[in-house]
């Protein structure tokens, strides 16, 4: 009965390709750049992370909801990602103390739509690139969301950190924890957080475009630049304040998005990637260890290889295997270092958790 209640929904591409399916509860039409996730779990904590802000989410596993939401399994306050499409939509749910995925999506005022061949639409995006998309259920005005589609800006040189940052300063953990670090909050996820409060850290968060000396001021034994959404090279600030962290030689790591302005601040570039790496299964060798790591990763820009290697300040530290792009760096002779994926995991293994160990280290 409830499949066949569900609104005619379509997923239209900027190329024209046109993939169909049903509606789950709301209906409209949301825009943003498609891409997908492989990964078997954590999808209430895919949706909630904000470095997917403005960008519409295809879930590769063929069974979303099937084990509900809980409060803790969040990364934000809010759902981030724009829209979701699915193969199936799992309307029951297994897990105990937990409720409908479809109730959290309604909550958050998200349209999603499934019954799409996903697996089609996938191959698709994996021969064509990440472009622009719109989901809607308005199947009979194809010719407008054309349009409108047309002019949805693309996520080369869109600066998206405003649109998910704290608006004013907060702190996380104990006050009473021994080391005391600063977080430039591009978009942070929740886990990022609990993983320095849990050793023995307390962090206070600033808004993306606060300058260092509103940081210092606080007086933290380290920096950290955080993930977060859209291109790097627009955030002028947070590269500014990268640059300074070095040249002052401050205790400072940086995650994904932080991890692409501190390469930027240093004259290394960046480019936006055919179709990005998200999931939980991405294998990563750390150069100065020889050890392989499976790695949690959401990015769609990278920071680029040949630039690194040739930047006499940079140290290549990791590498992802599937096609040799850089995972991790460090600045030559100074305390500064950052990966490309997600140490804190949720969703993912927790392979490169010792990299906030390594990180506590360089505060003492």
């Amino acid at each position: 009965m409830k499949y066949q209640s569900k609104k005619k929904a379509i997923i239209l591409l900027s190329d024209g390709t046109i993939f169909h399916g049903k509606a789950v509860g709301k209906e409209g039409s949301v825009f943003g750049e498609v891409c997908f996730n492989t990964g078997m779990t954590g999808y209430q904590e895919i949706f909630t992370d904000p470095s997917y802000y403005g960008q519409i989410m295809v879930a590769t596993n063929a069974h979303i909801g099937n084990y509900g939401t809980v409060d803790g399994d969040v990364e934000s306050n809010s759902i981030k990602i724009a829209g979701l499409v699915v193969k199936n939509f799992s309307y029951e749910f297994s897990r105990p103390g937990s409720k409908s995925l479809q109730s959290f999506l309604e909550e958050n005022n998200l349209l999603a739509i499934s019954d799409v061949d996903t697996r089609a639409l996938v191959s698709y995006i994996r021969d064509n690139g990440a472009m622009n998309a719109v989901i809607s259920t308005e199947v009979d005005d194809i010719d407008k969301l054309k349009q409108q589609l047309a002019d949805t800006p693309d996520m080369k040189g869109l600066e998206l950190s405003s649109k998910v940052s704290t608006k004013e300063p907060y702190f996380f953990g104990e006050p009473s924890a021994k080391h005391k670090i600063a977080a430039l909050d591009l978009g942070i996820k929740k886990n990022i957080l609990r993983n320095l409060a849990k050793r023995d850290a307390y962090i206070k968060v600033f808004p993306f475009d606060t300058s260092l000396e509103e940081m210092k001021a606080w007086n933290p034994d380290g920096y950290f630049l955080s993930n977060g959404p859209g291109d790097p090279e627009p955030l002028e600030n947070a590269i500014a304040v990268a640059k300074q962290l070095v040249e002052q030689n401050l205790p400072t790591f940086g995650i994904c998005l932080g991890h692409q302005v501190l390469a930027i601040s240093q004259g290394v570039k960046t480019f936006k990637m055919f179709n990005g790496h998200r999931g939980i299964n991405h294998p990563v060798k750390n150069l100065l260890t020889g050890k392989g790591e499976i790695s949690s990763q959401n990015h769609g820009f990278a920071v680029d290889r040949a630039s690194a290697d040739a930047n006499n300040n940079i140290e290549v530290t990791h590498e992802h295997l599937n096609d040799q792009t850089v995972a991790g760096i460090r600045i030559k002779d100074k305390n500064c270092f950052s990966v490309q994926y997600h140490p804190e995991a949720s969703p993912g293994p927790n392979d490169g958790t010792y990299l906030f160990d390594q990180f506590i280290a360089n505060l003492k």
